[in-house]
């Protein structure tokens, strides 16, 4: 360690760092980091060639059966029935028939009151094990999930039994004089929604309960703060933070219950036919798969707009959430 001298000649050492020696500066240009980066690039790829088979498999098939629908619709029918292949555009004009837009209109109203009343049931009950199920949730979410892990078929016929004309309902609701002898819930539109309700409100209560276990809970404190009454809070608050669980809950509603015959046919009557009736109805009974077809692609192009209408809005929150 170097020394200096005072003017008396005696030799100072200089004052020490506190902090120590300081240690030598690393050269940043070495490439020792560059295997851990390889590392990560790598991990990527790995978790790209694990999904490409499944990937494949299922868009393999999806695009075979579009495809062949897409071509039977264009076919015809021999005397016997058989469906054959060419080019006739009478099924996909025979759409234009005033009987299946109502039942188009139908099926689509159907489908959206499912969508609002699922998201009405659904609100409350995620909102109450997200935020009030405490170590309880997973038993919840189990109690709500496992029985619709029962056959569809099977829950709708139970559900019809429920809704009969001698069934418990209509027994409490004469008890307490809210309905008569003449009451009807089954072979009405009533008992269709019923039906579409009950089997895909849990698609609904899924994403909302998702949403919600992510939201950050002071949020409600400080709208507490702000809009006062907890009816405000939630509509100004928990509805907006929940849209894109919302918004999910609504696509996985609407798609089955756009194309559901089970409900319809269990429930409702022939003035309560859905397009899915109409599809089963041509393909099983009518021996006319061509027109199946052309209902089949109608019906698909009507989904694949609520799809998109979905991805945009998606899309649209994701941008305004990067700004």
């Amino acid at each position: 360690m170097a020394t200096r001298s005072n003017r008396t000649g005696t030799a100072v050492r200089p004052p020490r760092d506190p902090a120590g020696p300081k240690a030598p500066t690393p050269d940043r240009t070495r490439p020792e980091a560059a295997p851990c980066a390889r590392t990560r690039t790598r991990q990527p790829r790995l978790w790209t060639w694990l999904l490409l088979p499944g990937t494949l498999w299922m868009t393999g098939f999806l695009v075979v059966s579009l495809l062949l629908v897409a071509t039977l619709a264009l076919g015809t029918t021999d005397p016997l029935g058989n469906p054959r292949f060419g080019l006739n555009f009478a099924n996909l004009t025979a759409l234009a028939d005033p009987a299946y837009r109502t039942v188009l209109l139908r099926s689509l109203g159907y489908a959206l009151i499912t969508c609002l009343i699922s998201l009405a049931v659904a609100y409350p009950v995620a909102y109450a094990i997200a935020l009030r199920g405490g170590r309880f949730k997973n038993l919840l979410i189990a109690a709500i999930v496992v029985p619709f892990f029962a056959n569809y078929l099977v829950r709708m016929y139970g559900w019809s039994v429920v809704l009969s004309d001698d069934g418990p309902l209509l027994k409490a609701l004469r008890a307490i004089g809210l309905a008569d002898e003449g009451t009807k819930i089954l072979q009405t539109g009533v008992g269709v929604i019923a039906g579409l309700v009950y089997g895909f409100v849990v698609f609904m209560i899924i994403p909302l309960y998702a949403a919600m276990e992510r939201m950050d809970t002071s949020l409600i404190e400080a709208g507490r703060d702000l809009y006062g009454g907890p009816l405000r809070t939630f509509l100004f608050v928990t509805v907006p933070a929940t849209r894109q669980g919302a918004a999910a809950g609504c696509v996985l509603v609407f798609l089955p219950a756009m194309g559901d015959f089970v409900s319809a046919q269990l429930m409702g009557g022939p003035d309560q036919i859905m397009i899915g009736n109409l599809i089963q109805d041509k393909f099983f009974q009518g021996q006319n798969w061509p027109l199946g077809s052309a209902l089949t692609m109608l019906l698909m192009a009507v989904l694949f707009l609520g799809m998109l209408g979905y991805l945009r809005r998606t899309r649209k929150d994701e941008a305004e959430a990067a700004r």
